[in-house]
This record gives structure tokens, sequence and C-alpha cells, in this order.
């Protein structure tokens, strides 16, 4: 259960409001969209014509819905900052990750777009599934997160682990929400090699995030937390 209140895992999960890390973060978050967003409309030409070379995108329709992807997960990082998050945001986080959004949110965005390959026309069969993953990862993250935050709220709960909701069919189901997003965009650029990412963050997450969130949540709740693990898969619901 990727508990935003709690954890180790090299994040200070300590609570606080820090509003300044978190506009900076949302802003900058903002700032990369609308820099996708400009590059497909004109920006990429603009700046090939600034080193003498004629860049355009192969399929400016797939790129644009990329942008489209990058925005909707604004929006869904947006209501994570100033609404689910408890702890403290800091500043090295800020800028370390607004670095690693930056290049992947451009860097699909090219790929997928055609300027280092060519890319097959938008709308084939897989381009259907890659936005339903896309779609359905998106929601198993914030509506999970956002079910927690609500039950929570109770002060009768005060103290007491979560594991109901989503979060009853995988303890870290936030986690493989965003896992089934991302794999869905890396479909969607048609790139092969763009699988890498979803393959990448799904090895982080169970090989260095959750056992660290799982030690410190068996502390957090020594009455609570042991027979949920016992009882409920870790991240992909029925099968781990």
């Amino acid at each position: 259960m990727g508990d935003s209140s709690g954890g180790k895992g090299g994040v200070d999960r300590a609570h606080g409001r820090s509003l300044p890390q978190r506009a900076v973060f949302c802003i900058g978050h903002l700032a990369i969209v609308l820099c996708c967003a400009w590059l497909v409309c004109g920006g990429l030409a603009w700046t090939g014509r600034l080193f003498g070379q004629a860049w355009s995108f192969a399929d400016s329709g797939r790129a644009a819905l990329l942008v489209g992807c990058a925005a909707l997960y604004w929006l869904r990082h947006a209501v994570t900052l100033f609404y689910l998050l408890a702890r403290r945001v800091d500043w090295p986080e800020v800028f370390g990750l607004l670095a690693f959004i930056g290049l992947i949110e451009v860097g699909l965005l090219l790929a997928g777009g055609g300027l280092f390959t060519g890319t097959p026309p938008l709308f084939r069969p897989l381009d259907g599934l890659a936005l339903a993953l896309v779609l359905a990862g998106s929601w198993l993250n914030t509506a999970s997160e956002t079910q927690r935050k609500l039950w929570k709220r109770d002060p009768a709960n005060r103290g007491r682990c979560y594991t109901g909701g989503l979060f009853k069919y995988s303890m870290h189901i936030n986690y493989f929400g965003d896992t089934v997003m991302f794999t869905g965009w890396a479909l969607l650029t048609a790139v092969p090699w763009a699988l890498v990412l979803p393959a990448l963050m799904a090895a982080m997450f169970v090989g260095y995030h959750i056992p660290a969130l799982d030690a410190y949540l068996a502390e957090r709740y020594p009455n609570d937390f042991p027979a949920y693990a016992r009882t409920t898969r870790k991240f992909i619901p029925f099968i781990y």
C-alpha cells in the first residue's frame, strides 16, 4: 500500500505543507507540457531551422495524442500535490523529478511523433489498447489514492491501516496503476524500445520502493499490516 503519509525508501515522508515546493513542482510540470504542445504546434520545425535541419513530426496526430497523455499526467500530478499528498515535498525531489519528467515526456513525444524513425498511422488496434491502458492506469492510481484519503479523514480511522477499496486487490495498487498508465503511454509511441520505461518503473517499484514502504508500514501498523500482507497481493492484482 503506497501510503502517502509515511514510508522510507529514500523519500522523507514526514507530514508538511511545503506549499512553495508544491507550487514550483506543479508549475514546472505544466511548463514541460506546454513545451510539448509548442513543439507539436510548430516549435519543432522552428527549432530545426535554428540548426539548419528540416525537423518535423512524421505523425502529428500521434504526437498530439502523446501531448494529451502528458496533460492528463499533469492534471493527476496537480491533484496529488494539492489534495492527496500529506507528506512534505523537498526541493531536491522537486528539481530531480522535474528533470526526469521532462526527459520522459519530451522523449516519448519525439519518439512517438517519428522524429527519429517513422511511425505507423494513428489508430491501429494496438493504439486503442494503449489509450485504454493510459486511462485505466490513471484511474487506478488516482481513484485508489482518493478512496484512502476520504477514509483517513474519518477520525475513527486514525492510526489504522487502510486495506479497503482498490487496495484490497493489491497492497500497492497505486504503483500498479502508474505502471499500467506508462505501459499504455509507451505503446502509444509505436516505438518498441519505449517499453523499457514501464519495465524499469515496475522493477524499481518491486525491488526498491515496495520493500522499503512495507517495512515502514509493518512498523507503523503492527496490529493491521501483518494480516493484510499475508492475504493481499503485493503489486499485480490476483497475480503477485
